[in-house]
C-alpha cells in the first residue's frame, strides 16, 4: 500500500485546483451567501424546498454533533483537530440551510429555534447520521460513506435553480471532497494495516454499510423537486468500492436496513440513538432560554 494520494482512483477531470484541495482548515472564506438573491424561485413549491433544506441541514446538523463528540476521545490530538474542523464545516452548512428552511416554512424560525427547540420526530435526518459513534474505524468510514454521497448529491445540486441552494451546495461540496479524501485515506490506512486494524475496519463496513442505502430512497418532496438520490446509488458506490479495494476490503453485500412501516429518518422516524444525541445538543439553550453571550 503507498500512503501517497489515495484519491487519485477517485479524481476527475474539472476538480478544484491544488491550492483549495484542503481549504477546509482556516477562516477568512467568502460567505457564499454574499449577494445571492434570497426569493424562492418560479415554479418551485417553497414548501417543498423548505422541507428538503430541513432534511439536508439536519443531517450535517446531526453528523457535526457526533463529529465534536471524538473531542478528547479521538487516538491522537491532531485528529481531534481534525475531526472538529470537519464538524465545524458541516455546521457551517447546517447552520445555512436550517436558515433556508426558515425563511421559506412561513414559521419565521431562525437557525437556532430549528436545532434547539424541536423535538426528535420533527428531525428529517437519515438515520446513519445519528448511530452511536462507536470506534475510531466507524468514525471514518461512517465520515467516508456519508461524504461520498453528498459530495455527490452536493454537485448535482450546484446547478438547482434556487440560488441559496445552490451556492450552499458549491462551497459544500469543497468542503466534503477533503471529508471524503480524510476518510478515505484512514480507511485505507487501517483496512489495509495490521490484522486487527483490518478486522475492526471490516466490522464497521458491515455494520454501517446497510444504513447507506437510506441515502439513496427517494422522498416524496425530493421527487416533487427533481432531485432523485436513486440516481446517485452507482456513482456514489463506484467511488466507495476504489476506496476498499486499496484499503483491502470487500465491498458489503449486504441489504438495507428496514424502515419502520415505510418510514425511516425522513419522515421522523430515528434509532434509540437519537434521543441522548438531541439531550447533549439541545441542553444549554433549554437550561437558559433566550441567553444570548
Amino acid at each position: 500500500m503507498s500512503d501517497d494520494h489515495v484519491y487519485l482512483s477517485l479524481a476527475e477531470a474539472g476538480q478544484e485546483p491544488a491550492g483549495e484541495a484542503r481549504w477546509a482548515y482556516g477562516t477568512g472564506f467568502t460567505d457564499p451567501l454574499l449577494g445571492v438573491d434570497a426569493a424562492p424561485p418560479a415554479g418551485i413549491d417553497p414548501a417543498d424546498l423548505a422541507a428538503y433544506c430541513l432534511m439536508l441541514g439536519d443531517d450535517a446538523l446531526v453528523l457535526s454533533q457526533r463529529l465534536i463528540q471524538w473531542v478528547t476521545r479521538a487516538p491522537e490530538l491532531e485528529e481531534e483537530v481534525a475531526l472538529a474542523n470537519l464538524g465545524l464545516d458541516l455546521l457551517g452548512q447546517a447552520r445555512r440551510l436550517l436558515t433556508r428552511a426558515g425563511q421559506l416554512d412561513g414559521s419565521g424560525r431562525d437557525e437556532d429555534q430549528l436545532a434547539y427547540w424541536r423535538e426528535e420526530s420533527a428531525y428529517r435526518n437519515v438515520r446513519l447520521t445519528e448511530l452511536e459513534n462507536g470506534d475510531f474505524a466507524q468514525c471514518v468510514v461512517r465520515l467516508l460513506l456519508f461524504a461520498t454521497a453528498r459530495e455527490v448529491l452536493y454537485r448535482r445540486l450546484a446547478d438547482h435553480p434556487d440560488p441559496v441552494l445552490s451556492a450552499v451546495a458549491a462551497l459544500g461540496a469543497k468542503e466534503l471532497a477533503y471529508h471524503r479524501e480524510y476518510a478515505g485515506s484512514w480507511t485505507v490506512r487501517l483496512g489495509d494495516g495490521t490484522e486487527e486494524s483490518h478486522r475492526r475496519t471490516r466490522d464497521a463496513l458491515d455494520a454501517l454499510w446497510p444504513w447507506l442505502d437510506e441515502l439513496f430512497t427517494p422522498h416524496e418532496v425530493e421527487l416533487r423537486l427533481g432531485v432523485d438520490p436513486s440516481e446517485l446509488r452507482e456513482p456514489v458506490r463506484a467511488a466507495l468500492a476504489a476506496v476498499l479495494a486499496e484499503a483491502t476490503l470487500p465491498v458489503p453485500d449486504l441489504p438495507g436496513r428496514a424502515y419502520v412501516n415505510g418510514r425511516a429518518g425522513r419522515h421522523g422516524v430515528h434509532t434509540e440513538a437519537m434521543g441522548p444525541l438531541l439531550a447533549e445538543l439541545q441542553v444549554l439553550a433549554r437550561a437558559h432560554p433566550g441567553a444570548t453571550w
